[in-house]
């Protein structure tokens, strides 16, 4: 592939994806300065990964598969710096004291609540549920992410069940 080209699909990819991207860096690292530091890497990653593209996905496809790729790397590469407590949804337990009334907060508080959970979460979970906010297909998850159609729809329905639960518990206290 010619280095045009290399830069002509970039310049596409962060057109369309450039703020899902952050949105996406935003559920991986909690740390601004490092979440600086990991949107800076995936868009070296992306733009390295276009030397490789063939089209035999869609765009689309290519950069959640090599966004969520990395970004899983930087957070493993991370972790060695500080301990984290990860869960798999099925694992996370929500106390009832850090529950809160969906009503009571606005939207963006609703969302910050949200990514704190996200960001609880194993990365493969935290992959397919950061996509699921990203309004991507289960389908396109599944294509991304190696799962199953069928794993990727249990997760998401589990997500939302325990989100369910938790603004519920949290409009009864």
């Amino acid at each position: 592939m010619t280095e045009s080209k290399q830069d002509r699909l970039f310049c596409e990819a962060i057109e369309q994806f450039g703020g899902a991207l952050a949105r996406m860096a935003r559920g991986y690292e909690a740390n601004p300065d490092a979440r600086r530091d990991l949107e800076q890497e995936l868009q070296v990653a992306l733009w390295q990964s276009f030397e490789r593209f063939d089209g035999r996905c869609s765009l689309s496809t290519w950069v959640w598969r090599v966004a969520h790729n990395r970004a899983v790397s930087f957070v493993v590469s991370q972790k060695r710096h500080r301990q984290r407590g990860w869960s798999s949804i099925e694992e996370l337990e929500i106390s009832h004291d850090a529950a809160s009334t969906i009503d009571d907060a606005d939207e963006r508080d609703a969302m910050a609540r949200i990514l704190a959970i996200i960001d609880c979460l194993d990365p493969p979970d935290r992959q397919i549920m950061l996509l699921y906010l990203e309004g991507v297909t289960g389908a396109d998850i599944a294509e991304i992410t190696g799962v199953t159609s069928d794993a990727v729809a249990t997760k998401i329905h589990r997500f939302k069940a325990m989100l369910t639960r938790r603004f519920a518990e949290g409009g009864a206290a």
